[in-house]
């Protein structure tokens, strides 16, 4: 998995960058990150448990997200929960594809795809 945004790589796949965004504001469980985004994405997005795990498993592995030792209180945790965290390397792999994503927006408004922005 390489991070999006410099010459060469690759984009983030749609999983993986909602999965970044879910964890860019706090650190989730997998049923936290799924219902963040569903909520974000207004229910077009759903991630089942295979692609959420799959993806998972290559964030840890590149190094995009971790599991923090900290937990919520007991009284608020289920100890079967696995939480995840964002690391620095994937907050700038999520901005980076952000970023990205921007352009290609304003690529399809420059062509009439898309209304123009309320900014512009």
């Amino acid at each position: 998995m390489t991070r999006s945004g410099a010459a060469g790589t690759k984009p983030l796949t749609s999983s993986v960058f909602y999965i970044l965004l879910a964890l860019a504001d706090q650190d989730r469980h997998g049923l936290g990150i799924v219902e963040e985004v569903d909520l974000r994405t207004r229910g077009e997005v759903q991630l089942g448990p295979g692609t959420l795990y799959n993806a998972v498993k290559k964030m840890l592995a590149a190094g995009l997200i971790d599991e923090p030792e900290a937990r919520p209180a007991p009284e608020m945790d289920d100890p079967r929960r696995r939480y995840y965290r964002i690391t620095p390397a994937g907050r700038a792999a999520v901005k980076a594809e952000a970023a990205r994503l921007e352009r290609v927006v304003d690529a399809a408004r420059d062509k009439n795809l898309l209304s123009p922005s309320r900014g512009r």
